[in-house]
């Protein structure tokens, strides 16, 4: 996949993120969608050398996009922690 690829599914994952854990983030948007596809690139780098999964060439693959998804989660998880979590 390229760079393109990985931005694309970087905003459908931080997206999907944002769906599952609902409520104000400190960045708004824009902040949520770069977290997204930072989460991508690390739920690839994690699933491929701690879980010895590669990530696959192809853009429709099913750990692909649970990795990113994976890797958005934890680093909206760790912006909240950092950064304050406005649901009070």
């Amino acid at each position: 996949m390229g760079i393109i690829s990985w931005i694309i599914l970087g905003l459908v994952a931080g997206v999907i993120a944002k769906v599952l854990l609902p409520g104000r983030d400190p960045g708004g948007l824009i902040g949520t969608t770069l977290i997204g596809v930072a989460g991508a690139f690390v739920g690839g780098w994690i699933s491929s050398h701690f879980l010895h999964r590669p990530v696959a060439n192809s853009f429709f693959d099913l750990t692909t996009w649970i990795a990113a998804v994976g890797g958005s989660l934890v680093l909206l998880v760790g912006y909240r922690l950092l950064f304050g979590n406005s649901r009070d």
